[in-house]
């Protein structure tokens, strides 16, 4: 027996209606949520994450980004997330290519495929970190510091 929504009287189909909207404007105000790209030199970048809409809105549009960062600091067995932090990354050649302070937690980076060196640093504790990134994937880094790392 085939079904389709004009059988089911005008209260479903509304129904759907209103629910496929709804989804619509869920996905625009994620899309919305996102914070400003900014560029530094040729490299386009986006940092934030303050707040659900903010954070959600990043992770969802970070497989789309070649490098996704999330900065945190250890604290009672669990990491806090951090902001503030201050980034440098260097090529291949140790050309800096992005330098930058995350205005959240997440910073994503559109980067040539390749070797990249990343120096960052909070309360005046840096990490280092390499990553490589290859074309069509997304890589992901995660820099923790050190529980008692003051972010004032």
């Amino acid at each position: 027996m085939k079904s389709n929504l004009r059988n089911k009287g005008p209260g479903v189909a509304a129904l759907f209606l209103v629910a496929s909207l709804a989804a619509g404007i869920v996905h625009a105000q994620a899309d919305s949520a996102l914070p400003a790209i900014h560029k530094s030199g040729t490299v386009e970048y986006l940092s934030g994450g303050i707040g659900l809409d903010e954070s959600t809105a990043i992770k969802n549009a970070s497989r789309h980004w070649p490098l996704s960062l999330v900065f945190s600091v250890q604290a009672a067995g669990r990491a806090q997330f951090a902001s503030d932090v201050k980034l440098e990354v260097r090529d291949a050649k140790g050309t800096v290519v992005l330098q930058t302070t995350a205005s959240g937690p997440y910073l994503l980076a559109r980067l040539a495929p390749g070797s990249y060196s990343l120096h960052a640093s909070l309360a005046g504790k840096t990490l280092e970190r390499k990553v490589e990134i290859k074309a069509g994937s997304s890589a992901r880094v995660e820099l923790v510091w050190p529980a008692g790392t003051n972010q004032g």
